[in-house]
């Protein structure tokens, strides 16, 4: 489906004035003015990012009084458990608590369920065998347990005291815990929503750090090491897709800093297999698309434990042995996911129809349980619908499914509808995990696909691309483009600038790049200027670059490539077509284009 450009509306009188008063780049102006900040003031507030704005703990629900049970369990010489995810939101949440309490002396472990055989969040056989293990010991949960009503019951029946912390959406009911740990708990009015479970569990440990000082303040060693921790939080956090604004945008901002610079054998060794050693900057896609992959692909493939091993070990050779098992598992997932990708493709081509169903739902004996979620993903943007991929247990005669939808479909509407037909389903409305018996997928596929077809019917607005500002390659001065990041980081709700430029020539044949060659790589013109661009999953788009006669429109996104010592401004490109539909299509109000681009 082609993608409609919205364009932000400008005032050239505004954007002068922004840049003259901010003594910056026209274009930094132009963004600033197109997302709301038309004054000084208000361009400043966005602009600013300090640590001393994070809110303090004790205005989140329920922190004060964890911190309370903690320090006692810790006095009394109490075991304390952390149960963590298998994501790396729950892998870092894990961390920053196990060396908050390791660090004054606490008996502490932690409990890491396998994604593949226990599934998400707390399960009663794991309460049932901590519970026997150690029944005097103090449970606390990161990232999950908001929705454990029926987990929570049986840990106050065996008598285990619970702490549960998390972020994700509550159930009709509340768990009934020792204590309650969530930026939404109701009655409650925190002033930042969106933490992710890490966020969540640095601000337990900052409350802990707090009461073991003089109740106000953390010892020196405490607060280095809430320094340090914020490098975690700010993994958490960008690998958790939550909005990167407030309290959010201030962690993954001075948690990049703290990342680069990290003495941490485990995040030093990381940094090292991940190639961002040298880089003298690092940016929140370093996170999301170099280190995240690596600590989700240990969840992913059953091994979450050495993921929280490798953020918490102290030996240097321990942690650069499970850095390089971590890639490998990384390199295992990646090849795992381009089969599982192939083989979708190839079962909507061989089976009559599929292709025009309204969303697709495959389903293979050789999947992983594990990838297929990412697979999923890439499936419903190829295919432009919603898409299931389900991985097979021929044995039980089960399988286990993944969704996303496209769109804005509501997915988990689509899953209640069909109920009927699956064993169970969770999520929400842009994605969903389901599990279902094999006799019964056609008659999901089916009716999955008559729901879609009659409540959704997605035009171009649906897949809108919103763009900042239409300017020349001109204006990508180094300069210009290096005082854009001072917007960043960017991430969920804080994107990164959106440009378009009409009138751009291919210097030569784009050229496919990346393992499975799913990446684009091109050189374009525009009045003599040349920079190189790259189009991510976008190797299909080759063939129909090459093919256009004249100059094209681009939509993309500008930033500063770092190598080796040496930087320069590069384009990723996000949508194109031939500039002959793009030209004469402008309101003066907004400078709203409809011609539909050809990509």
């Amino acid at each position: 489906m082609a993608r409609f450009w919205r364009f932000a509306p400008h005032d050239s009188v505004i954007v002068g004035r922004l840049a003259q008063e901010l003594q910056c780049s026209p274009l930094l102006a132009r963004v600033l003015a197109a997302r709301g900040q038309t004054t000084r003031e208000e361009a400043l507030t966005y602009l600013r990012i300090e640590l001393t704005d994070l809110h303090e703990p004790a205005l989140l629900p329920g922190v004060s009084d964890a911190a309370e049970q903690i320090t006692t369990a810790l006095e009394a010489g109490r075991r304390i458990t952390i149960y963590g995810d298998y994501d790396v939101d729950g892998v870092t949440a894990t961390s920053i608590l196990w060396h908050c309490l390791t660090l004054v002396g606490g008996k502490v472990d932690y409990y890491i369920p396998s994604r593949l055989e226990e599934g998400y969040g707390l399960n009663c056989d794991a309460i049932r065998t901590l519970h026997e293990e150690d029944p005097n010991r103090l449970l606390i949960t990161v990232d999950c347990g908001i929705a454990s009503v029926k987990e929570a019951a049986l840990a106050k029946e065996l008598g285990l005291e619970l702490i549960i912390t998390d972020h994700h959406n509550f159930s009709e009911e509340l768990p009934i815990a020792n204590v309650l740990v969530h930026p939404r708990l109701p009655g409650h009015d925190y002033p930042f929503i969106d933490l992710c479970g890490a966020g969540v569990a640095f601000k337990l440990a900052w409350a802990v750090c707090q009461r073991l000082g003089d109740g106000t303040k953390a010892s020196p060693r405490m607060r280095q090491f809430l320094i340090s921790a914020v490098g975690l939080a700010a993994l958490g956090t960008v690998a958790d897709v939550v909005p990167l604004l407030g309290e959010n945008r201030i962690l993954v901002s001075y948690g990049l800093n703290v990342l680069r610079t990290s003495q941490s054998p485990g995040l030093g060794a990381l940094m090292q297999v991940a190639g961002l050693t040298e880089k003298t900057e690092l940016t929140s896609e370093d996170i999301g698309f170099s280190l995240a992959p690596r600590l989700n692909a240990a969840g992913r493939l059953g091994q979450a434990r050495l993921a929280v091993e490798l953020l918490t070990t102290d030996n240097a050779q321990r942690a650069i042995s499970l850095a390089n098992h971590i890639d490998q598992l990384n390199q295992n997932r990646q090849t795992v996911e381009r089969r599982i990708f192939k083989q979708a493709k190839e079962l909507v081509a061989e089976h009559e129809g599929w292709d025009e169903h309204a969303a697709l739902v495959l389903a293979h004996p050789d999947w992983h349980p594990g990838v297929i979620g990412i697979v999923a993903s890439r499936i419903a943007e190829h295919f432009e619908r919603p898409a299931v991929l389900i991985a097979l247990n021929e044995e039980e005669k089960l399988g286990q499914g993944s969704g996303r939808s496209f769109a804005d479909f509501d997915l988990h509407s689509g899953l209640s509808a069909c109920a009927e037909h699956l064993i169970s389903f969770g999520g929400h409305r842009a994605a969903a995990g389901v599990r279902v018996g094999s006799e019964n997928i056609d008659a999901f596929r089916d009716a999955l696909n008559a729901f879609t077809k009659e409540n959704h019917q997605p035009t171009s607005r649906d897949v809108e691309q919103k763009v900042d500002a239409e300017i020349t390659f001109g204006e990508l001065t180094h300069r210009a483009v290096k005082d854009l990041d001072c917007l960043g980081p960017f991430g969920m709700q804080n994107r990164r600038p959106v440009f378009s430029a009409t009138h751009v020539d291919l210097v030569e044949p784009p050229r496919k790049m990346g393992g499975g060659e799913r990446h684009l790589s091109l050189r374009v013109r525009q009045a003599g200027k040349v920079f190189r661009a790259v189009a991510f999953g976008k190797a299909d788009w080759a063939d129909e670059l090459s093919a256009v006669d004249g100059p094209l429109a681009l939509c993309f996104e500008a930033n500063i490539n770092r190598f080796r010592g040496y930087e320069n401004v590069e384009l990723r490109l996000l949508d194109w077509k031939p500039a002959r539909e793009f030209d004469g299509n402008t309101t003066s109000a907004g400078k709203v284009k409809t011609a539909t681009p050809a990509g």
